[in-house]
């Protein structure tokens, strides 16, 4: 009798172990099989296709799906990307529907969606991608705007996927387009405050960011991560710290162009520094 009991479970660890594979397997070939429709048509797939990895799964390929017709049909709307597919490295494609999908939420909080938002939104792309994604990019966010976007999930999506300097570059872009008709409103930092916090993102860092955009008597000092009354030798430690978070080439993997978009946060902190070493009279 205990030998039967053992053979059967055996068989059926084997049974278990085998449907795993097959579904995996199936897994990986369907996700093969939508890259390879994506790049193969025309529009916003042509350009999109060779660039998305984990977004293509997930509330994010849910979203994309409108526009895609019914190929993600059948996939998975789980906030856990890494589950869905064998491949978890973030692609400037990935980077840059992330950023689409956010931007649409966050242009939507204030209720109004502003032609200097949308403005702000063409000329980072125009900059970073050129004329001709540009276009396709803003079709894309006009289409976004008009869906409901599960903030939460798109989130936890992103914070399950994407490296945290990445995402604070996101953050940051963020921030961009809600000070883009130089007023940045409560509702749009409630907006982005609770992105940055599903995303994983420390109080801290969220304001230092903010810091860059709203500005106050401290902003310098929050940039930093510090209070006024740190003393000049922790002012130095607080800047090579975050020097080194900061660091454009901490999103180098997801190309040139974010890089560059990275740069002006760069660009911020070393004015916040300059402004405490000047006030300090520090060399």
């Amino acid at each position: 009798m205990t030998t039967v009991l053992i053979l059967a479970g055996i068989s059926i660890m084997f049974f278990y172990l085998s449907n795993s594979a097959s579904k995996k397997q199936e897994r990986q070939k369907k996700f093969k099989q939508d890259q390879e429709n994506l790049s193969k048509s025309g529009g916003y797939g042509k350009w999109i296709g060779g660039g998305l990895g984990w977004a293509l799964g997930g509330p994010i390929g849910g979203l994309l799906g409108f526009m895609f017709g019914s190929m993600f049909e059948g996939g998975s709307t789980g906030s856990t990307a890494t589950q869905n597919h064998p491949y978890a490295a973030t692609q400037s494609g990935d980077f840059s529907v992330s950023l689409l999908v956010l931007a649409a939420a966050v242009m939507k909080a204030d209720k109004v969606v502003k032609k200097s938002e949308l403005d702000y939104v063409k000329r980072f792309f125009v900059s970073n991608f050129g004329e001709a994604k540009t276009l396709q990019l803003m079709q894309v966010l006009k289409e976004l705007l008009q869906k409901d976007i599960n903030v939460q999930e798109v989130s936890l999506q992103i914070r399950s996927a994407m490296d945290y300097s990445s995402r604070l570059q996101l953050l940051h872009f963020l921030f961009g387009i809600a000070g883009a008709d130089m007023a940045i409103h409560d509702s749009e930092v409630h907006a982005i405050q609770t992105i940055a916090s599903y995303m994983g993102i420390s109080s801290a860092d969220f304001n230092s960011i903010k810091a860059m955009f709203v500005k106050d008597v401290d902003s310098a000092y929050k940039i930093l991560e510090i209070t006024p009354d740190a003393d000049d030798n922790e002012v130095k430690k607080a800047y090579h710290k975050m020097a080194i978070k900061y660091h454009p080439d901490k999103v180098s993997h997801l190309g040139d162009e974010a890089r560059k978009a990275a740069e002006e946060k760069f660009q911020k902190l070393n004015s916040a520094y300059d402004e405490i070493k000047r006030k300090r009279g520090i060399n």
